[in-house]
């Protein structure tokens, strides 16, 4: 039990955190409700009076998810990876320079579809 107290305690600190946060904002923050607070909010798009079913998302809304899914398996990987670098030896730096590679081919199509613009 020794070994998992400090990860108990820093859940805990979170959870209170979390908790603290929330009530605070309420609070303490505006009260000042709106037409435009109160409506939905999905992906940057002004909401439109549309048939449910019937409108496309834009592609950049795709093209924002896969950046998203790029940058959160590179970190997945490349952590991992640089705790055990002197370990895994040249099989390891091997294994790295070929995903980095995978990572770069999915960054610069990214770049050459317009997804790192941000207009």
């Amino acid at each position: 039990m020794n070994v998992y107290a400090p990860i108990l305690v820093l859940g805990a600190i979170a959870v209170a955190f979390a908790v603290f946060s929330v009530i605070v904002s309420r609070i303490v923050g505006p009260k000042r409700l709106n037409r435009a607070k109160l409506e939905a909010y999905e992906c940057g798009i002004e909401p439109a009076p549309q048939a449910v079913g019937s409108a496309r998302f834009p592609v950049k809304y795709y093209m924002t998810a896969m950046l998203f899914i790029i940058f959160d398996i590179e970190i997945v990987f490349l952590y991992p990876w640089a705790v055990h670098f002197d370990a895994l030896g040249f099989f390891g730096l091997v294994a790295m320079a070929l995903f980095i590679f995978n990572v770069s081919v999915a960054y610069a199509y990214e770049w050459r579809r317009g997804g790192l613009s941000w207009d």
